[in-house]
């Protein structure tokens, strides 16, 4: 307390961090960049292991015989479908019926904001068939979900055929203590959505749909079944749900167990696992694994209708059959038999799935970095933040007191100069401004769209992009320079002003997200940091601006897709870049406002107002 009392010692403490704040930016943005680099080697990433004692020891043994069966089932569902047009909901329900299950059906729809052009879609309407077994040895207070999504693209007659095949041979045993859902839905992830809205008895998304007329009881667990042929060389398991939520790290060891038991050669990220972590090959091959999942994540869409189970609280995986170069193929009683374990284990579970953990990064599927271990990273690049802030900080601290005073030993500090006050007002406009500019990026582009397709010669959803791109352009040209109302006497104390609350602002936000989605504040915080600290009005402006535009989350974004198909071995040249980048903007707003995905009004409302601040520091006059 002395040191922060006595005004000669602490001027002294004030010069010696003034004179080390950039080596100690440096430092703490190098380590936090090395230490994630650093996270795909051991003792950083350690073996999985099963937390939840019901999963554990003991292992179950796989009947599942019914491959032929479910290939004639998908043979037939295949036949029907291509005769229908869509989904054979009168097919299903006899076959469902057959096998012993209570059958239901649910209708929806959905008018998205604009349409779809990936999809090929505006109004939606469809049908969900599901079907319930009934637990013979508990009352129906809990449950298992086995879900099929049938898009318009594939009919994963396949998948339809083992889930068919799967409730048949489930019906014969007598051993379930849980009700089990077999679920088909149409139209993928929004005949999901309509389904697990009507379950939970909620509307979140402005779905229309029919209410369920049979219920089993709270969801447990739920998988998601992809399968593209009758064989299959490999499984991929998806993780990466609704705005980066992870299922718990025991049900990927859980599938893990059974891909081992039954020799199936499982993948992750579509990369097979490294076999030797003592070299530098292990490691090298588990961080573009790694790499890929914070990709991945940081983009918060659901990679598969697991992605939408997990907001209601249940424990979700999307496996997807791969049919590829590879030597050893497996057919369809060798999936069914995997599933057949995953569910007989689940079915001892004696409460939700908790033990293990929520938050990791996988670098491949029998390793994970917790929590503790990845979150080092993001906090050296926070450090930064909160280093520059400080310097700030103390140069205006530094600016409100008289060189007469300066020199005195002791003494409390004299009161500010009434100048001092009159900066904070000129802040107030480039604030306001901004918001406003993040508030319009938000709001104007789906409203605007049917005026923008009268007066253009553009479709809805070319009108929605360009008019996203347009706001977002404009941002950089606006007078963002009413906050001229600088006292005279400290020229540079109202761009140091904003600065500092635009530093502390980013870092709010960055240490917010990366609480809860670790791969997107930690993207942001690479790319967004740099230029944040190195911003002023002086020095070269035109190297400054070029920062800040090649860092701008817009631009986080594209150089984003281009390393993740880089890493993915299928590299884009500049015009697959940018028709990738339109497309992933049209895709970030019809997910907002059709499935809840936050990246776009974060983006829109947070982080661009946020970055507007800085270029508005750099044109400070």
């Amino acid at each position: 307390m002395g040191l922060l009392s006595d005004p000669v010692r602490r001027r002294a403490l004030v010069r010696l961090i003034l004179r080390l704040n950039a080596p100690l930016c440096v430092l703490s943005y190098v380590a936090g960049i090395a230490w994630f680099l650093a996270l795909a080697f051991p003792p950083l990433t350690q073996r999985t292991y099963m937390s939840e004692n019901a999963m554990g020891s003991t292992m179950v043994e796989e009947q599942f015989a019914g491959g032929d069966r479910a290939r004639n089932f998908a043979r037939d569902f295949a036949a029907h479908r291509r005769k229908s047009g869509a989904l054979p909901v009168a097919w299903l329900e006899r076959t469902m019926r057959s096998v012993g299950l209570e059958v239901y059906t649910q209708s929806f729809s959905r008018k998205l904001p604009f349409p779809d052009e990936i999809h090929e879609r505006y109004m939606v309407s469809g049908t969900n068939v599901y079907g319930i077994l009934r637990a013979p040895r508990a009352a129906s207070t809990e449950s298992l979900v086995l879900t099929v999504p049938c898009g318009s693209a594939s009919t994963n007659s396949q998948a339809v055929g083992l889930l068919l095949a799967l409730a048949a041979h489930f019906r014969g045993q007598i051993y379930w203590a849980k009700d089990i859902i077999f679920l088909v839905t149409e139209h993928d992830l929004l005949g999901t959505e309509a389904w697990l809205e009507a379950y939970h008895d909620i509307n979140v998304t402005g779905m229309q749909s029919s209410p369920l007329q049979g219920r089993a009881g709270a969801i447990q667990a739920a998988v998601a079944l992809e399968l593209s042929s009758d064989v299959v060389t490999s499984l991929d398991v998806a993780v990466e749900g609704l705005n980066g939520q992870l299922p718990n790290l025991d049900l990927l060891n859980l599938f893990q167990t059974f891909c081992q038991r039954g020799g199936l050669l499982c993948t992750l990220q579509g990369k097979l696992q490294p076999q030797e972590w003592t070299s530098a090959d292990g490691p090298l091959q588990g961080l573009q694994t790694l790499l890929l999942m914070v990709l991945q994540q940081a983009s918060g869409r659901p990679h598969g209708p697991h992605g939408l189970f997990l907001r209601y609280r249940v424990e979700a995986l999307t496996l997807r059959g791969i049919n590829s170069f590879r030597q050893y193929k497996y057919d369809l009683v060798a999936v069914g038999k995997a599933l057949e374990g995953m569910f007989r284990k689940l079915n001892h579970l004696l409460e939700r799935l908790h033990q293990s953990f929520f938050f990791y990064l996988l670098p491949a599927l029998s390793r994970f970095v917790s929590i503790g271990l990845y979150m080092p990273a993001a906090g050296f690049l926070l450090l930064v933040l909160g280093l520059k802030a400080l310097e700030l900080w103390m140069q205006l601290h530094e600016a409100g007191v008289g060189p007469k005073d300066a020199g005195a030993a002791f003494g409390p500090s004299p009161p500010l100069p009434p100048a001092q006050g009159m900066g904070l007002a000129s802040l107030v406009a480039p604030l306001l401004i901004s918001q406003a500019m993040g508030l319009a990026l938000y709001v104007l582009p789906v409203l605007g769209q049917h005026v923008a397709t009268q007066h253009f010669p553009v479709a809805e959803a070319e009108a929605v992009v360009l008019t996203l791109l347009a706001i977002y352009v404009a941002g950089l040209a606006l007078p963002h320079n009413t906050h001229r109302v600088v006292s005279t006497e400290a020229p540079d104390k109202g761009w140091m002003a904003l600065k500092l609350v635009a530093l502390i602002y980013l870092a709010l936000q960055l240490a917010c997200i990366a609480l809860t989605n670790f791969s997107l504040g930690f993207l942001l915080a690479v790319t967004m940091v740099p230029a944040a600290v190195l911003t002023k009005p002086h020095g070269p402006r035109p190297l400054y601006a070029a920062l800040l535009v090649l860092t701008s989350p817009a631009a986080t974004l594209l150089g984003s897709l281009f390393l993740w198909r880089e890493l993915q071995e299928a590299p884009l040249s500049l015009a697959e870049g940018w028709q990738l980048f339109l497309a992933a903007l049209a895709q970030g707003v019809l997910e907002h406002h059709t499935y809840g995905a936050l990246l776009f009004p974060l983006l829109a409302l947070g982080l661009y107002p946020c970055w507007l601040l800085f270029w508005n520091v750099l044109f400070w006059k």
